[in-house]
């Protein structure tokens, strides 16, 4: 391939990965951009676990075998079965070596270093490969995983040009890597409460328009519990506010592990001292039973006074639920009243009788009452 020819694939691979909206678009526009790149017919992108002293698969290109699914579940190799990781990714560049893709073909050793290993002439005889080439991809300094593209037997095999051209592209990769990684992070800042760690208002509008959707379309169950917690504002006027910040870190630990009682459910801190819990396709018993376990965990915390909690449920006789609006009104007005009584257990809208005051509450023309600390939320 000429000069000119490599460096318009340059180019589109990283166009490719700078288009991609996802991790797993990224991944794929990689392994695409760098098999079309070196002429392959077959490309995968791997990624070195530590931890796990394994390298796992995270995507497969191109003309795949039967056991190679295109974003594998479960694909990865033990790192001690490819001798030239431990060199190639760490040792070699602890000493300041650099990260040169090397070459490799189903005959044995070819073009670069580390040379021959029997693990990956055994997997190109057995797909029917005839070479390929292994580049290492560095990412903050660190070795992050490798990129890995082949050819089918009775094509060229790849020489050392294949190879250093592929050690450019792995660093092209890296860079589309770093810019993806940014992405999610400025995405997970976006959706994430930052004190907590929890979700925050704005991943539960979404989610929670996501699921009155599908509760419309589908008729699946959507229950919401808001939760006020108590105290919070003696213990930041007496102990501080880094001691009332602690109560409020400790509170949502506590209503993540109970939210992890509901399969799917999205735990928040919507801001101050409230808090929810989302819930998709839990019968509403459950999760009725889930807040007051939350109510019990929270009367047990050295700090603060329990909460007041309040639940809404599609399940129960709360009327036609239209709207992610109403739902979280009628929560809202559960846990309202929840708090106006001291309630130590979950005020569930729809199950005080045919006249049940927090549906009338919640659906009372005034959304400001005499005494409400705050407008109910959402959208009109």
């Amino acid at each position: 391939m000429g000069d000119d020819r490599r460096l318009v694939a340059v180019v589109a691979l990283a166009q490719g990965m700078a288009a991609a909206h996802t991790p797993r678009e990224s991944w794929r526009a990689a392994a695409l951009g760098a098999c079309r790149a070196l002429s392959g017919g077959f490309a995968a992108l791997s990624v070195w676990e530590r931890d796990l002293g394994r390298l796992r698969v995270l995507v497969n290109v191109g003309d795949r075998a039967a056991d190679e699914d295109e974003f594998p579940d479960d694909e990865a190799y033990p790192v001690h079965r490819f001798p030239e990781i431990t060199e190639f990714l760490h040792e070699r560049w602890v000493s300041g070596g650099e990260p040169d893709a090397w070459v490799e073909t189903a005959r044995g050793p070819a073009a670069g270093r580390p040379g021959y290993c029997h693990q990956r002439v055994a997997a190109l005889r057995r797909r029917g490969r005839g070479s390929c080439v292994v580049a290492p991809i560095v990412l903050h300094g660190r070795a992050w995983g490798e990129l890995y593209v082949a050819r089918a037997v009775g094509t060229p095999v790849f020489d050392r040009a294949d190879a250093d051209f592929a050690t450019v592209l792995a660093a092209v990769v890296a860079a589309g890597l770093a810019q993806t990684e940014r992405l999610e992070e400025a995405r997970r800042l976006a959706f994430t409460d930052a004190l907590t760690g929890l979700a925050n208002r704005r991943s539960v509008d979404v989610r929670l328009e996501e699921a009155v959707e599908r509760h419309r379309a589908e008729g699946i169950v959507v229950s919401l519990v808001v939760c006020d917690l108590n105290g919070l504002k003696r213990v930041n006027d007496t102990l501080g506010h880094a001691v009332g910040d602690r109560l409020l870190e400790r509170f949502g630990s506590v209503l993540s592990l109970c939210g992890a009682m509901l399969p799917g459910a999205l735990a928040a801190r919507l801001g101050g001292d409230e808090f929810c819990l989302l819930a998709v396709a839990s019968p509403a018993d459950d999760v009725v039973k889930v807040a007051g376990e939350l109510c019990r965990r929270a009367g047990e915390l050295e700090l603060g006074e329990g909460v007041a909690c309040g639940v809404a449920s599609t399940e129960d006789p709360i009327g036609p639920v239209t709207s992610a609006r109403r739902l979280f009104r009628l929560a809202d007005a559960a846990q309202y009243r929840a708090k106006a009584v001291r309630a130590a257990r979950p005020v569930v809208a729809g199950r005080e009788g045919p006249d049940d005051p927090v549906v009338r509450l919640a659906d009372e023309p005034s959304q400001e009452r005499p005494g409400e600390r705050r407008r109910f939320r959402g959208r009109r």
